[in-house]
């Protein structure tokens, strides 16, 4: 079982997004508690049909050949769930809001698995958009009646080309924060 779980929503493998996963799991781990990082590179995930089938077939999603339940059943186990997206024409990126919009319905439809679990969004981007990710990004953790860690700042990071996050310290030390609170309600709830 992994304490905490990083949903890395961007399709570049090693980029932005993925530096501050490694620097949130880095200041997670310091504490004594697991991550494991979930890149979405290479996956297809697909959009909620919203057939309901979830409600019956508790615990699963009737898509099943994207990968998505999955990464549900790790996510189950887990304490704290992190979200990463980079911004996309001033929003996250579509794969990743099609993939909380069906983890919420498979938790409504069965035990509510994400109910009191830890965690909160982080975004990065080159130039805007940060605050809205952020937002659209919040709406998944509060309907679903989740503890949303905060920090000294937004959970957001400038960078564009490949590794350029790595220069923005403010938001790699913001993230950092981040990752150290998500551990700190996580322990202090055990």
């Amino acid at each position: 079982m992994t304490d905490v779980i990083i949903l890395n929503a961007s399709p570049r493998e090693s980029g932005n997004t993925h530096i501050l996963c490694k620097e949130c799991a880095d200041a997670i781990e310091k504490t004594g508690l697991s991550t494991h990082i979930i890149s979405f590179r290479g996956k297809n995930i697909k959009s909620c049909i919203a057939c309901n089938s979830c409600k019956k077939n508790t615990g699963r999603c009737a898509i099943d050949d994207d990968g998505l339940n999955e990464i549900i059943d790790e996510i189950k186990d887990a304490k704290g769930l992190i979200v990463a997206s980079p911004v996309y024409f001033g929003t996250a990126r579509g794969d990743l809001m099609s993939a909380i919009q069906r983890i919420s319905m498979v938790s409504y439809g069965g035990d509510r698995f994400l109910s009191k679990m830890v965690g909160g969004p982080v975004a990065v981007g080159r130039r805007g958009g940060h605050t809205a990710t952020i937002q659209e990004l919040l709406m998944f953790y509060f309907i679903n009646d989740m503890i949303v860690a905060g920090s000294d700042y937004w959970n957001i990071a400038f960078g564009k080309a490949k590794g350029e996050v790595s220069e923005d310290e403010e938001g790699l030390s913001t993230v950092r924060k981040f990752g150290e609170n998500v551990s700190l309600i996580i322990n202090s709830l055990q």
